[in-house]
This record gives structure tokens, sequence and C-alpha cells, in this order.
């Protein structure tokens, strides 16, 4: 069949409305395709916001506005807002637009364009957030506006007046800086989440100053029927703070505390040092059964067996001599133990020279409580570490093994009374407790010298008393017992 020419011709003009329409079709679909391309594509967010159909300039705007709204803290029943600059909190708007541009032009543009005409979305991701922030500046702000402000300080125990006793102390609350920055880093990262409540820290009330303490014992001292002189002598082994306490209750007043006293039987702890320092470490049974009866019966014939081993004539001389090494001038042997024992040296010491005390110390022996003291802090220390003076002054003959076994020794000490009976039952101690009658045949001396060890610190303590007619024991024991009772409570105050 042929059409006519009149029928071709029509379908040629057709053909060609047709190729227009749909160029006009497409060309409004480009225009359209072309004006979406220049936004977001629907769907995407921005580090949880949505930008979805915003164009960059409006999108960076929603980006700082919701970042740079503050955050609110919440601390110690107080409301701050912290404005994000504070902390040197920016995001990096350029960065995480750049990101999301990726998203809007990442296909083809033709690609994009079929796309677009077959009305097929394409996957969007969330881009993530990009920000800086300065920890120090914002660890700053902590300290000095909040940590400054809110804070409650701890208040320690303090000496009760007029009682031997402390008040309890109050714990202080403690803003914690470092989980606070990680919170407020959180919270500034959200868009949404910007609400954060701050943790703090108990802080230990600690224990009041050592003065406190010092009150309290004179007034043990003032309310002890005594009117002697007393020397204390306290260090903590922690710290190494010192406590120096004389006093003259004869003349009511408080004196130099290195008051030289007659040593007695606590002479027996640098014997104990002595023989170890020349026949140790591994002793013999004769020697361990000597030491085992000088410490646990205070035997003087098994102290002078001991000191003759050290030197069948000199003795006593070997031990002052190891004393004057460890730079302990103020205490010294100068004869046995046994009556009638010849006086082998005189010994003046800057101790027994003073005129403004008078405890009519021993020509035999003496010390003063700081140097026993020290003798065993330096033993304490040695066995703890292997550190302290007697090892450095016997590096060959002293080490932490020696130490140990040393105030194993001292442990055997079981009196009960004195320092011990102040002390809660099943507390270690180590230590040498002694006490000598005068030419009278009354007891006019008494001194302990104790290493304690206890859940709130360890520490030395060594007192000494003298009267000049006679010391009695129960009074004089129960003052013991006081100040080793009130300084065990200042160490295991409760927290």
């Amino acid at each position: 069949m042929r059409i006519s020419q009149d029928s071709s011709f029509i379908l040629r003009w057709v053909s060609l409305l047709f190729i227009a329409a749909a160029i006009v079709v497409t060309m409004i679909a480009l225009t359209t395709y072309s004006r979406e391309r220049g936004s977001y594509p629907p769907g995407l967010t921005i580090s949880e916001i949505p930008v979805g159909g915003l164009d960059p300039q409006t999108a960076s705007q929603r980006l700082l506005q919701a970042y740079n709204t503050p955050v609110e803290i919440q601390y110690a029943g107080a409301i701050i807002q912290l404005d994000p600059a504070i902390a040197g909190f920016q995001i990096d708007t350029e960065a995480m637009l750049a990101a999301a541009d990726l998203q809007r032009t990442g296909s083809s543009f033709w690609g994009g364009f079929w796309d677009f005409l077959w009305n097929r979305e394409g996957i969007t991701k969330d881009v993530p957030l990009k920000y800086s922030i300065s920890e120090d500046r914002l660890r700053t702000y902590l300290k000095q506006e909040i940590a400054s402000r809110y804070d409650v300080a701890a208040i320690p125990a303090s000496a009760e007046p007029g009682q031997i006793t402390f008040s309890t102390g109050i714990n202080g609350q403690e803003l914690d800086i470092e989980r606070a920055i990680v919170l407020i880093d959180d919270a500034l990262q959200s868009p949404t989440r910007r609400t954060v409540a701050l943790t703090f820290k108990r802080t230990d009330p600690g224990r009041p100053p050592l003065k406190n303490l010092e009150i309290l014992i004179k007034l043990i001292i003032d309310q002890t029927p005594f009117d002697g002189v007393v020397g204390v002598y306290l260090q903590d082994l922690q710290t190494g703070d010192e406590l120096r306490i004389g006093y003259d209750q004869n003349r009511d007043i408080p004196v130099d505390p290195d008051i030289a006293f007659t040593a007695s039987s606590t002479m027996k702890i640098p014997i104990l040092i002595s023989t170890f320092k020349n026949f140790g470490p591994d002793l013999n049974e004769t020697t361990r059964n000597l030491l085992t009866e000088m410490l646990t019966r205070s035997d003087n014939d098994a102290s002078d067996a001991l000191l003759k081993n050290l030197d069948e004539a000199r003795g006593p001389l070997v031990v002052t001599d190891l004393m004057k090494t460890l730079g302990l001038t103020n205490t010294f042997m100068a004869g046995f133990f046994y009556n009638g024992a010849p006086l082998l040296q005189k010994f003046d010491t800057s101790s027994n020279q003073r005129i403004d005390v008078f405890t009519d110390p021993d020509i035999y022996n003496q010390t003063t409580p700081s140097e026993v003291g020290s003798l065993l802090v330096d033993m304490y220390q040695c066995a703890q570490n292997g550190g302290g003076g007697l090892v450095a002054a016997f590096p060959d003959k002293m080490n932490q093994a020696v130490c140990q076994q040393m105030i194993e020794y001292l442990k055997r000490d079981l009196l009960g009374s004195l320092i011990q009976a102040g002390l809660p039952e099943g507390t270690q101690i180590a230590h040498k407790h002694g006490w000598i009658s005068g030419p009278s045949g009354v007891i006019q001396n008494f001194s302990d010298a104790a290493i304690i060890y206890t859940p709130g610190g360890n520490y030395v303590l060594t007192i000494y008393v003298y009267h000049p007619i006679q010391a009695v024991f129960d009074p004089l024991n129960g003052m013991f017992a006081r100040i080793s009772k009130v300084v065990y409570t200042y160490y295991n105050l409760p927290k």
C-alpha cells in the first residue's frame, strides 16, 4: 500500500513535534535537575543535623546555630551555661560541607540526571562531625570557674578543747576534672544532648596537724599526777614528720626535747644491732638464745654475754662506737650491766651537760628519746626497702633481711604495759621497754621505744620519764598508755 505525499508530510511534522516536545521536556528536566543539584540531596545529614534540600550556605548556618548553643553544666546544685568558645570548641564547617558535596555531586552529571528522570534517590550517609577543642582551656575553666566556686573543702579532725580526743573530720567534695572534660567533650559533639551532670570525688579530711597531737600529749602529761621530766619523740614513717616534746613537770615548763635520760633496757636495741653487725646474718644458736633472753625477759646476764662476745673487756664501748658511726653522739654504754661493773669511760655529751633540766642520767648508759627513735627509724627503713642510715653506715653487714630479723626479735617484747597498753589488741609493735632503780632502790626511770604498725600508718614512738625520788608505776603506766592511745587514734581517725 502506498502512503500519499500528504500523509508522509504530516507524519514528518508530527515526528518533529514530538522531538521538539521531548527536547522541551528534557530542557525543563535538566533545568530542574541542575537547580536541585545545587542543593544537598534529600535525607542527607551532617552530624545528625538534616541538611537535605539546603544549599551549602544555609546548611553552614544551621550547623553553626546548633553547635554554638551553650552546654548546660550541672554541678553541686548549680546550673552553669558553658559557651563552646570558652573550651576552644570549633566545628570545621568547610571540611564537613566538602564531604557533603561529595554526596551531592558524587555521580556523573548524566548518571545523576538519569536517576533523577526515573525518580531514583541516591544513597546518603551521615557526614561525621569534624571539630577541634582545647582541653587545656577547658581544664583551666573547670578549675578556676567551677571547682574553685563549688568544691567543698574537707574539714580535718581537730583536738577537742579540754578533752583527750579528736573531733570527727568531714569529707570534702572535689570536681573530677578529667572526667568532666570527657563528659563536656561528648556534650559539645552532640547537637541535641547538650546537658551534662559533672561527677565529683570525695576527699579525705586527713589528719590534723601534728601540733594538735602535741597539744593532746601535753594535756595527758599535765593530767598525770607526776612532777618529773618527760621526753617524747614521734616520727611518721610515711612522711618523716617529727614531733619532739620535752617537759619538766616540776617547773611546769617545756624544755628543749633532746634531754639525756638513763637508757636502762632500751640500750638493748643498740646491743641487738651491734650483735647483727658483727656476727650476722647467720647467728649461731647460742647467740640467738641470748638475744631471745635479752629481749623477751630483758635479762641483763644475757645482755652482758652478748657484750662480751663483741669484746671481752670493752664490749659496751664497741656498742658506743657503733652509735657514734651512726651520728648518735648522746647514746652510749660505759660499762656492763652487772652490779659492780667498772666504768670503762666517762662520756660528756651535749645532752648530759645541760643545766636547764636535770634527770640524773646513769653514767653507764644514756640516750635521748630522739636518738633511740632515730635508731628505730633506720631499722624500719632498712627492713622495708633496704635503705636508711644502718645500710649507709654498714653496707656490707646490714640489709633488708638482717633488719627484718632484728625487728622480729623486738616483736618478742610482750610486756603488755606502757606503750603497748594503749594499743588495740593485735596491733603489731616492735619495741623495748626499760626501767631502773636509783641508789635508794626505788624506780626513778621508765622508758619505752617502739615501732608501731597500724592500718592508718606506721610510726616510731619513744617515751622516757624521770623522777628524782620515785617514779610510781601505775600513774606513769597510765600516762604511757594514754599517750600511745591518742597517737594511735591520730593515725587511725575515721574517714
